[in-house]
């Protein structure tokens, strides 16, 4: 073994194998080094480590009571599968080593408010997530991407997590995919083709039941948006807006929350969805909301904000979206299309603008501009908008 001490926590990295040959000699050697400075964090670092057997637990047990605040780092995964079947990773925080992956000239296959999606090769693809302690949001996402494929619904499954740089990301299969994006710039003459699919999957996501509890409900994260949105708004429009949103049915069907054409892909004729932080329960509004923000609210001041994050020009998002609405709805009578159209507006520009100020854009002429027009379509809007629901 190899001993540092930075901060007052003590690493030891542990090399080979740990097994009733050698296990005593290890935990006295520990136990010293605890007993020279008591009251310091101990860290094992097991990145070289091969094996442990039943011996080697049982010291890791002992070293716990002397030092409660133990944590093992870089763990294998055979060792990580021998602590996980004993409970260990249960009693003990342990972190698995990963393989490293680089991103270095791979192209971009759509992005998302939490990470970014690259291609890595020809077969695999990795959603790199923002900021270096984001572990916890990869097996979250994970976990959701798990839980829609169970209940049906066609989404590209995580098999690994890696290291990116200083951050993570999660691996996931895309056989020759083609984001919906890169389809419709490529052929927009079957633009039809590709909502009729974009439809269908919109569908089959918005009847699929889901357990309460088992993901976020729509409603509530809804509230909290037009509750901030009380003191920036006149307060016969905070009021009313709020009230919408409470009158709003309760669903315990699925939502993906951001639903957009980079965020769907074609894999040999089959649709899946590739980003699934968003996942959530509610009304269907609530979704059509994402989508009309998306496709048209986000660039509606900088239509190159559309081509960066959607890669498609501005005035193709826009008909994307009418086209998927009137498919949705099954009709193409106008004025259904504009009152639901409406509805999904009304969140649309609540969630634009407390996103913008809550991104201090008070402080930057764009976001003041973008408050403004969120401001003017919201008084339009709510003076005839009485009910959310369609």
């Amino acid at each position: 073994m190899s001993v540092t001490e930075e901060q007052d926590v003590l690493t030891v990295a542990l090399t080979g194998r740990i097994d009733s040959g050698n296990a005593a000699e290890l935990e006295a050697e520990i136990g010293a080094l605890l007993e020279k400075g008591p009251g310091r964090g101990l860290v094992l670092d097991l990145k070289e480590l091969e094996y442990m057997s039943s011996a080697g637990l049982r010291v890791l047990l002992r070293l716990r009571k002397l030092e409660p605040r133990l944590r093992l780092v870089n763990a294998s995964a055979e060792v990580y599968e021998i602590l996980n079947l004993t409970g260990f990773t249960e009693m003990i925080p342990v972190e698995k080593a990963y393989r490293t992956v680089s991103i270095q000239g791979c192209e971009v296959i759509g992005r998302g408010s939490n990470g970014t999606v690259y291609r890595i090769d020809q077969d695999t693809a990795v959603k790199v997530y923002h900021g270096a302690h984001c572990l916890a949001d990869v097996q979250r996402e994970r976990e959701l991407a798990r839980k829609a494929f169970v209940l049906g619904v066609p989404t590209a499954i995580p098999y690994d997590v890696v290291r990116v740089g200083d951050g993570y990301g999660s691996v996931f299969e895309l056989l020759n995919a083609r984001s919906f994006s890169k389809l419709i710039a490529a052929d927009p003459q079957r633009m039809d083709l590709y909502v009729e699919r974009y439809v269908e999957l919109m569908k089959k996501i918005h009847a699929t039941h889901v357990k309460p509890g088992e993901l976020p409900e729509m409603k509530e994260i809804a509230l909290n948006w037009v509750n901030f949105l009380r003191d920036y708004l006149p307060a016969g429009e905070g009021e009313k807006l709020v009230a919408l949103v409470e009158r709003v049915p309760e669903r315990d069907t699925m939502l993906h929350g951001d639903c957009h054409t980079n965020n769907i892909v074609m894999q040999n004729d089959e649709v899946l969805l590739i980003d699934m932080e968003t996942l959530c329960v509610g009304h269907p509004v609530f979704e059509l909301a994402s989508m009309y923000l998306g496709f048209v609210a986000f660039g509606e001041l900088d239509h190159t904000i559309t081509l960066h994050s959607l890669k498609l020009p501005y005035e193709t998002a826009g008909m994307f979206w009418k086209k998927a609405l009137a498919g949705y709805l099954g009709t193409r009578d106008p004025d259904q299309l504009r009152a639901v159209e409406e509805k999904a507006m009304v969140l649309g520009y609540a969630r634009l603008m407390r996103r913008t100020l809550r991104r201090n854009g008070c402080d930057t002429e764009q976001g003041r501009a973008s408050i403004g027009l969120c401001k003017a379509h919201l008084t339009e809007l709510l003076g005839r908008v009485d009910t959310l629901s369609f």
